[in-house]
């Protein structure tokens, strides 16, 4: 078992991110933790981070046949665990393609569960986390869509929900 990393909190409008690459580049897990007590993470290349409601937010987007929809849509919180460009490739891969229903994906990839100030669940390894409280969700519906082209993305027509969260700490890896 690793010790725990030491990360400190900086302000959402400190953070020195681009956060196109690190979405969508780099990539992110998503991590929850449903009120049985049940810890699951997904990685995701899809989201966004702003201000909305005079808050800052992140929003972050979960097809619904996957494990951790039901995680996130039982909790009230969750994480956003980033990673310096090209480390945890494999540990991403692995968390983007298995499923959380056959396995333990932090034992197979070798991740370690931490906690944030409020317990909720986020990835050791990660060197940026955004602890998140939802505050909105909704499905995209294929009605809404004015580009068709976009609907390329759902040929089995299973639209993301998305989840508008509030920023609520933002934890950054000391050195």
């Amino acid at each position: 078992m690793s010790v725990p990393h030491t990360f400190r909190k900086i302000l959402p409008s400190d953070l020195p991110d681009n956060f196109f690459s690190r979405i969508g580049d780099d990539w992110m897990l998503i991590t929850a933790q449903n009120t049985q007590g049940e810890i699951n993470t997904m990685t995701a290349s899809w989201g966004c981070a702003g201000i909305l409601w005079n808050k800052p937010v992140a929003i972050c987007f979960i097809r619904p046949q996957r494990h951790t929809f039901g995680i996130v849509e039982d909790a009230d919180t969750l994480t956003l665990s980033f990673f310096p460009a090209g480390e945890q490739r494999e540990a991403l891969r692995y968390c983007g393609t298995k499923s959380g229903r056959d396995g333990d994906k932090f034992a197979a990839t070798g991740l370690t569960v931490a906690r944030a100030e409020n317990g909720t669940p986020f990835v050791d390894e990660a060197n940026l986390v955004l602890v998140c409280r939802k505050l909105y969700a909704d499905d995209l519906k294929e009605n809404c869509f004015i580009d068709p082209e976009m609907l390329k993305h759902y040929a089995a027509k299973d639209y993301h929900r998305f989840y508008i969260c509030e920023i609520q700490q933002v934890l950054v890896k000391e050195a």
